[in-house]
């Protein structure tokens, strides 16, 4: 079942930006293991949400952030979905998991399945990882290294001034609060610190201090 969805999954990563390809996706099922299996949740559920949730992804891209690729995830992976072999139940809980994944999302993730994968998918956008996937996204929409002399407050996303930084400062240095597993917080906590001691340095080195 889970290869039948992957294989339907992918098909939506074509024309997908490099921060949100389908290595994210990846990197997302495979925290979804880690912390589905600490939290005793139904697998089948979650590991399919993990592969569908992003595929509605490109779509929001390409509406500079108009479109909430939360909701467009959902309503594409209605008919995939659909055929699979679960209960209804089940499969309502898949589409409730893509639809209350993201962030700045109107969804709040109700069952366990969707806390781990909204977890699983925060967590990639902090540590390592997150800072690389920041600038890269920034250089995606044509965004300036940094932008020392704007106010982050007045910035728009999807504009030269939504850097690396300005994602850490509206987003990412908020994401450790939001985490809502127990094992998500520990993989959290340790992403957070790293995160934060590299851009403190960075304004350092901007700033030409170090």
């Amino acid at each position: 079942m889970l290869d039948t969805v992957k294989q339907m999954a992918r098909k939506h990563f074509q024309s997908a930006r490099g921060s949100h390809k389908w290595d994210h996706t990846l990197r997302v099922y495979r925290l979804c293991e880690h912390i589905g299996i600490a939290e005793e949740v139904d697998m089948d559920v979650l590991l399919a949400a993990a592969y569908l949730h992003d595929i509605g992804r490109s779509y929001q891209d390409e509406s500079n952030g108009a479109l909430c690729h939360a909701e467009k995830g959902a309503r594409l992976a209605v008919p995939i979905v659909k055929k699979l072999p679960l209960s209804q139940t089940q499969k309502d809980n898949i589409l409730h998991c893509i639809r209350s994944h993201r962030f700045r999302g109107s969804h709040t993730p109700k069952t366990p399945e969707a806390r781990v994968l909204f977890d699983a998918d925060k967590l990639d956008a902090i540590g390592a990882v997150g800072v690389a996937r920041a600038f890269l996204f920034a250089g995606e929409v044509g965004a300036r290294l940094h932008s020392e002399e704007a106010n982050i407050e007045d910035t728009e996303p999807y504009s030269i001034d939504d850097t690396g930084y300005r994602e850490f400062k509206v987003k990412l240095s908020k994401i450790r609060d939001r985490i809502l597993t127990t094992e998500g917080r520990k993989l959290a906590e340790d992403r957070h610190v790293m995160m934060a001691e590299f851009f403190k340095r960075f304004l350092e080195e901007y700033q030409g201090k170090r």
